[in-house]
């Protein structure tokens, strides 16, 4: 695996613009085509596999970059990040119900309410670190869920139902045909990787990489700390909450339970499994952990018991992840270092 990372990115450096880009569109050729590959050996057991792709593959995709950037890059524990995701999909299943806007419409509508939702979490806890916002942050998505249970306003434990599909754009979204589904999640995460990679290298980005090599020694250098920690709060709720929409009317039904600490774990686990701070290794590590349940759900509850084992195994295996962070920066050092001597 390493070997085959390291050739990739020696021949990414080594290629010209051109060759990059006939490269980007060949794997997304290939990736936008995978609802086609039902028929073949990834087909899943019970589920529909171009449906698999939908939920959980894609939206574990997403909400997983979302958490990576609050997780991997600034170094934040949050075991609430479901708590956005419930905000988002409950703005959109209660103003599709109630006032007949599209989920297009009610898109920003979800991310600004989630992004608020980041900022009332962020503004009190954020000064707080390591187990202590773990605890907080878990403690607010419980509070989201169980307010949810408790309000017969927005449907109680039976939640919402009749959350009507998003109107199609040149096409008409159908229920047994779920590659449209795909498709717009696919450019959603492809939007999100370019926001990003665009914050990276930028001044939130340095900020937010200073933030989790460490904090102390970034507020020192003058870096404003709990300024950009709210950033990536708000950032990842923004990310958690369009998912939230694009789910909500995906499913047509929405409940407290479809939003329990386990989503939020399953999610964390995503991005450590795939390399913390790592975009592509996050991309690969939810897409593995959102297909296997999946693919095994024939064993039944015996399947989960597989699904623990295989962590526990490569874990130990890899603590790092399937692709962990890797400054460019140290790469390019040792290489003309080498060529010096």
């Amino acid at each position: 695996m390493i070997n085959l990372r390291d050739k990739g990115a020696e021949f990414w450096e080594r290629s010209n613009r051109p060759v990059r880009v006939l490269t980007v569109f060949a794997i997304l050729a290939v990736i936008a085509a995978l609802p086609y590959a039902g028929n073949s050996f990834l087909q899943t057991p019970i589920a529909a596999f171009d449906a698999v792709l939908v939920y959980p593959m894609g939206m574990f995709i997403l909400m997983a970059l979302g958490l990576n950037v609050v997780v991997g890059k600034s170094g934040m524990l949050d075991l609430g990040y479901v708590a956005f995701f419930a905000v988002g999909a409950y703005t959109m299943a209660l103003l599709s119900t109630h006032t007949g806007l599209n989920t297009w419409e009610i898109m920003p509508i979800g991310i600004v309410a989630a992004m608020i939702a980041g900022v009332l979490l962020a503004i009190p806890t954020l000064r707080l670190r390591g187990d202590y916002l773990a605890i907080v942050t878990l403690g607010f998505g419980e509070i989201v869920r169980v307010s949810a249970l408790n309000s017969e306003s927005i449907g109680g434990a039976l939640g919402i139902a009749g959350i009507p599909f998003p109107p199609g754009l040149g096409f008409e979204y159908q229920l047994l045909d779920q590659k449209y589904f795909y498709w717009t999640i696919l450019v959603m995460i492809l939007l999100v990787i370019w926001v990003i990679r665009r914050l990276t290298v930028r001044r939130p980005g340095r900020a937010w990489e200073s933030i989790r090599q460490d904090e102390d020694a970034a507020e020192l250098m003058g870096v404003s700390t709990y300024k950009y920690k709210i950033w990536a709060f708000v950032f990842g709720a923004a990310i958690g909450g369009g998912a939230g929409v694009f789910y909500a009317s995906r499913s047509m039904v929405i409940a407290p339970d479809n939003f329990t600490l386990n989503t939020s774990i399953l999610i964390l686990a995503c991005v450590v499994f795939g390399g913390m701070g790592n975009i592509w290794g996050v991309i690969v590590g939810a897409a593995i952990l959102g297909y296997l349940p999946d693919r095994f759900r024939f064993l039944s509850d015996a399947r989960l018991l597989l699904f623990g084992l295989v962590l526990v195994i490569f874990m130990n295996l890899r603590p790092e992840g399937i692709l962990p962070r890797k400054k460019r920066e140290k790469a390019i050092v040792k290489k003309d270092s080498g060529a010096s001597l």
